[in-house]
């Protein structure tokens, strides 16, 4: 049975998640128009308001159901467009673009971070959190950068139709580029055995190490 306690950790987890994917989708909108390409733009994806990004299932259902099941956290939102024949240099763009999110989700973390140290200094200091309007704040930090850390690590993996697997083929040999996107079709195949086989809890497992590292130091 679902208690007040767990419904108030999920309302905190879905603002930050939220917020976090509201942030990495227009990271790649506004870097799309950046490149020439008003496409994002025209769709309203260049904000921070969450509607536009959300996708029914990867947003809320199948997030909501790993939350209160015990989960890996996973989800995903609505994918941002952007038309190749907008911009001078479809490499650069195709490059850039894709980067955005992770990167935008890595200075996410930062700012978590620094939250947390922060609020680490007031308490070391003799401040009180618990039982205060910083509390809240506390739990969103803390949920911020364990967040923000998936989602630039996840991203950055490069299996279709992750931000990676479009960065990764401008890197290889063009006949092994060629290969690699023959497995778009399957990437999403691909990502739902990986998940199921807990593929990504190892891959996240270091990262997730260092950002506790940075935390706990």
């Amino acid at each position: 049975m679902i208690d007040t306690a767990q419904l108030v950790q999920y309302l905190f987890f879905m603002i930050v998640f939220l917020f976090s994917l509201s942030v990495h989708e227009a990271a790649h909108a506004w870097t799309a128009e950046w490149f020439g390409d008003p496409t994002a733009r025209y769709l309203g994806r260049v904000t921070l308001n969450p509607i536009p990004h959300i996708d029914l299932v990867g947003t809320l259902i199948f997030p909501t159901l790993l939350f209160f099941s015990g989960g890996l956290l996973f989800g995903w939102a609505k994918p941002v467009p952007w038309n190749p024949l907008h911009v001078r240099d479809r490499r650069k763009a195709d490059i850039w673009i894709s980067a955005a999110g992770p990167i935008s989700n890595l200075l996410l973390l930062a700012v978590f971070l620094l939250g947390i140290k922060v609020l680490q200094s007031y308490q070391m200091g003799g401040g009180v959190i618990d039982g205060t309007i910083l509390e809240p704040l506390w739990r969103m930090c803390l949920l911020g950068a364990i967040l923000n850390t998936a989602l630039a690590v996840f991203n950055m993996i490069p299996i279709p139709p992750l931000d990676g697997s479009w960065i990764l083929p401008h890197f290889l040999p063009r006949d092994l580029a060629a290969a690699y996107r023959r497995i778009r079709p399957y990437g999403v195949i691909i990502l739902f055995v990986c998940f199921y086989f807990g593929v990504f809890g190892t891959v996240l497992r270091p990262f997730m190490q260092f950002v506790h590292w940075i935390i706990a130091a």
